[in-house]
Parts: C-alpha cells; sequence; structure tokens
C-alpha cells in the first residue's frame, strides 16, 4: 500500500502547479481551434501550434483535458488528487504512443518531437501535484490507522 503524503505544507504551490498545467492545455487548445479549424479533425502534420505540432483533434482533446483539470482544481476536496493522477498517466500514455509513432504514419495526432516532451512535464506536472495536494482533517491526518481505529500495535 502506497502511502501519499496528507496536508503537506507544500500544497498551495502543487495546486498552482496543477492549475498551471491546466491552462497551458486549454491555451494550447483554444490557439489550435483558431490555427487549424479549417485543415479537418486530424490537418496536416505540418501545422504548428505554439511552436509544437499538432491538429484539430489534439486541440480539443488538450482544451478537454485541460478544462477537467482547471475545474478539478478549483473543487478540491481530494477530487483534484485522484483526477491528476490519472490524467497525467493518460498524457504520459499518450506521449509515449506518439513519441514510438513519430515520422510513422500511425502518429495521426501530428505530434513532433517538441510535442511528445511538453505532454511528458505537462502529464509529469499533474502527477506531481496529484500526488501532494490530498487534505485531511488534522487529528486523521497526523495518527497512524492502527491509532485511529483504536489498537495499538
Amino acid at each position: 500500500m502506497a502511502h501519499y503524503p496528507v496536508n503537506h505544507p507544500l500544497r498551495p504551490l502543487y495546486r498552482a502547479l496543477a492549475a498551471l498545467a491546466g491552462l497551458y492545455l486549454v491555451l494550447y487548445g483554444i490557439v489550435g481551434l483558431i490555427t487549424v479549424s479549417d485543415d479537418g479533425l486530424f490537418g496536416h502534420p505540418d501545422e504548428r501550434i505554439l511552436g509544437q505540432g499538432g491538429n484539430l483533434f489534439w486541440s480539443i482533446l488538450s482544451l478537454l483535458v485541460g478544462a477537467v483539470v482547471l475545474v478539478a482544481t478549483l473543487l478540491g476536496r481530494n477530487v483534484d488528487t485522484e483526477i491528476n493522477r490519472v490524467l497525467g498517466w493518460g498524457l504520459l500514455v499518450v506521449g509515449s504512443y506518439e513519441l514510438a509513432a513519430s515520422r510513422t504514419d500511425a502518429n495521426f495526432l501530428d505530434f513532433t518531437i517538441g510535442t511528445v516532451v511538453v505532454t511528458y512535464l505537462v502529464g509529469l506536472m499533474l502527477i506531481l501535484s496529484g500526488l501532494y495536494i490530498k487534505t485531511a482533517r488534522q487529528a486523521d491526518a497526523s495518527a497512524p490507522r492502527q491509532v485511529r481505529e483504536g489498537r495499538t500495535a
């Protein structure tokens, strides 16, 4: 069983990091919708969005993921920890697939290596923030589970 820190003193910093990742994804999605909307859903591989490769499908997906991250960050209540971890791992999976498929016909999201790096970084930021923003009542956070349940070793 993994131990995730509860009530970490740098929790506000990690929440801000998650919000920054969500804002970047929303910005990327909006700029992508504006610049590649006339190229069709899977567009052309030579299109650049904020210096990265991408197409309309990835722009829409980034916009949706960023919006979910921002809403979860605003809600808090430990919902954001699970959402950030799941979406962070999802971004790492997408980045790994696109890294393996780069320079092939299977690169349907039109990723460049720069896009893969940014996807990895945003995914890692979400995972990191998901690990450190969990909250609990102070009495529940500081006592071991056996003590809280009235048992002693």
